[in-house]
């Protein structure tokens, strides 16, 4: 039986029922958001760890059958009636940024309150999702998630760590000083003529389903994520000829770098001195276990370039 087929997503969903909710934490957010669509897709009972039931994004994950649920992550107390029964999480801890970059200690005790209350809830799969690999000396942005996923390991939950890439859907950042498209120029940390790996967040989501599906395949496993791989030059071409606008790529000065903060010069030195844009995730071997993951083409060609005409033409003159 093809796992895509119909009677196949019927076999999941009798087979899922028998098992308890999954609670999505940070399903407000472009991945919780995927996530919970999916797992709600295939016939999971999906519950959405929120502050705020009043949120747009919870209103339409409700409309897809999750149920909300109040909780805060900087009050472990609050966790203890949004796990009960749970039989899965999937985890992104909301990241803070503070004058100097991300604060790692808060998201990562952040993940550990939640890793420890579904310990004690007796939650059996945590699919995490976290940042991909990065040449040594690596991110420091990253120390948070990589604490987080030390945990995990070291826990008694069955496990399954994803990696993405950047995400496709940050070409539609809105008058950023990076990223985004601004009077038709992309900008980046990234070496213009060097493969440039990039993920849909929709994926991610996909993924995270995936994983909860076959906790056989997927216990245990750590996957680095990206859909595509071309160069900021070829990504800008492919965007100009999809949105008929002129786009290219630019990548910013050291000093520029600088002037956003010490994580984005660090990194920019790390790419810089690596030689290349980092990341050794393989699309092609994850196109096998996931056909139809998206090219930035199968993006841009479905939702994409209409978001960023949107974008570039509700700008103020």
């Amino acid at each position: 039986m093809s796992p895509h087929t119909p009677q196949s997503r019927q076999f999941r969903q009798s087979r899922q029922s028998s098992k308890g909710p999954i609670l999505v934490v940070g399903a407000t957010g472009r991945q919780g958001g995927a996530a919970a669509r999916h797992l709600s897709a295939d016939g999971w009972s999906v519950r959405l760890l929120v502050r705020d039931p009043r949120h747009p994004a919870v209103r339409d994950l409700v409309a897809r059958g999750a149920e909300p649920v109040i909780g805060d992550l900087d009050r472990p107390d609050t966790l203890e009636a949004a796990l009960a029964g749970a039989y899965g999480v999937f985890l992104i801890p909301p990241v803070v940024y503070r004058s100097l970059g991300t604060d790692v200690e808060q998201e990562y005790r952040r993940g550990h309150d939640v890793i420890e209350a579904a310990e004690r809830a007796g939650v059996e799969h945590v699919v995490f999702s976290g940042l991909a690999t990065a040449p040594p000396p690596g991110l420091p942005q990253s120390d948070g998630k990589h604490r987080i996923e030390q945990r995990l390991r070291t826990g008694a939950m069955t496990y399954t760590i994803l990696r993405p890439v950047r995400f496709m859907e940050n070409y539609l950042f809105d008058n950023a000083p990076m990223d985004g498209i601004l009077n038709g120029v992309h900008r980046h940390l990234f070496l213009a003529d060097k493969p440039m790996q990039i993920i849909a967040v929709d994926d991610i989501g996909r993924f995270t389903a995936l994983a909860f599906a076959d906790p056989a395949e997927y216990g245990g496993r750590i996957l680095e994520l990206a859909g595509d791989d071309p160069t900021p030059d070829q990504a800008a071409a492919l965007i100009a000829a999809a949105v008929d606008m002129p786009v290219r790529y630019e990548r910013i000065s050291h000093d520029q770098a600088e002037a956003l903060g010490p994580e984005i010069a660090a990194t920019w030195r790390l790419i810089t001195d690596n030689g290349d844009n980092g990341w050794r995730a393989d699309p092609d071997e994850l196109r096998t276990r996931l056909p139809g993951m998206l090219r930035l083409t199968d993006w841009l060609a479905g939702s994409g370039a209409q978001r960023i005409r949107d974008m570039i033409d509700h700008r103020p003159e």
